[in-house]
C-alpha cells in the first residue's frame, strides 16, 4: 500500500473513531441528534482544522474532502442509535479514544512534514491534529479538557510524533512502518488508564 493511500485510511479511520468518542461523550450529556453529530463533527476534525490552518492548507481538509465530513457524520449518527451499547461499556469508549488519538496523531505528523515543517513544528502540529478534537468536545460540553488535566494524553500523541519523525527520517515510513506509532500511542494512553498514571501537579497550598 502506497503511503498516500495508507494516510487516507489512517486518517479516515481515526476520523470515525473519534467521531464516535466524541458522540459517545454528547449522548452522555443528553444532546439532540444535531448537537451529537455537532459534537462528533468537532472531536473528530477540530485538531485536523487547526493542523491546516498552520501549515497554510486552505481550505482546511475537512471543508474541502467531503468523505470526511461525511466519515464523522455516519460515526456520530450511528452512535446515537446504538448509544445504548455505548452506554454500557465505559471502556469501549475509551478505548476508541485512545485508537483515534493515535491514527489522527500518525496523519497529522506526516501531513505536517509533507508540507515542510521542521520536525519539531511537525511533531507539535501532529500532537495538536491528535488533541485539539477533544479539546474542542470537552469544552462544548462543559468538561475541563483532557489534556489539561493529570491525565497521560498529549504526552502520549507527542512521542508518537517524535517517532513518526524518527521514521520519516530514517526512511522508513511505509504504511505498515507506520502503524508502529499509532500502536504506540494507543498503549501510553490504555496503559496509563490502567494504571492510574498522571502528569504532576503543583503542590497544595498551606
Amino acid at each position: 500500500m502506497s503511503t498516500p493511500s495508507a494516510l487516507l485510511i489512517a486518517d479516515l479511520a481515526g476520523v470515525a473513531v473519534f467521531a464516535a468518542s466524541g458522540a459517545s461523550a454528547a449522548v452522555a450529556k443528553r444532546l439532540d441528534l444535531f448537537g451529537v453529530i455537532f459534537v462528533g463533527f468537532v472531536a473528530a476534525l477540530g485538531g485536523g482544522i487547526v493542523r491546516d490552518l498552520i501549515i497554510g492548507a486552505a481550505p482546511p481538509l475537512a471543508f474541502a474532502d467531503w468523505r470526511y465530513a461525511i466519515t464523522a457524520a455516519i460515526a456520530s449518527g450511528a452512535t446515537f442509535w446504538l448509544h445504548p451499547q455505548f452506554s454500557r461499556l465505559r471502556w469501549s469508549v475509551l478505548l476508541l479514544d485512545a485508537a483515534g488519538l493515535g491514527l489522527i496523531t500518525v496523519a497529522g505528523t506526516l501531513k505536517a512534514l509533507n508540507a515542510g515543517l521542521p520536525a519539531v513544528g511537525a511533531c507539535l502540529a501532529g500532537m495538536i491534529t491528535g488533541i485539539g478534537g477533544g479539546v474542542g468536545r470537552d469544552l462544548l460540553l462543559g468538561e475541563i479538557p483532557v489534556v489539561l488535566r493529570r491525565e497521560i494524553y498529549a504526552v502520549a500523541a507527542l512521542a508518537g510524533a517524535v517517532l513518526v519523525a524518527v521514521l520519516v527520517r530514517t526512511g522508513q515510513h511505509d504504511g505498515f512502518t507506520l502503524a508502529v506509532p499509532a500502536v504506540l500511542i494507543f498503549v501510553i494512553r490504555v496503559v496509563a488508564l490502567l494504571r492510574s498514571w498522571s502528569a504532576p501537579v503543583p503542590p497544595t497550598l498551606a
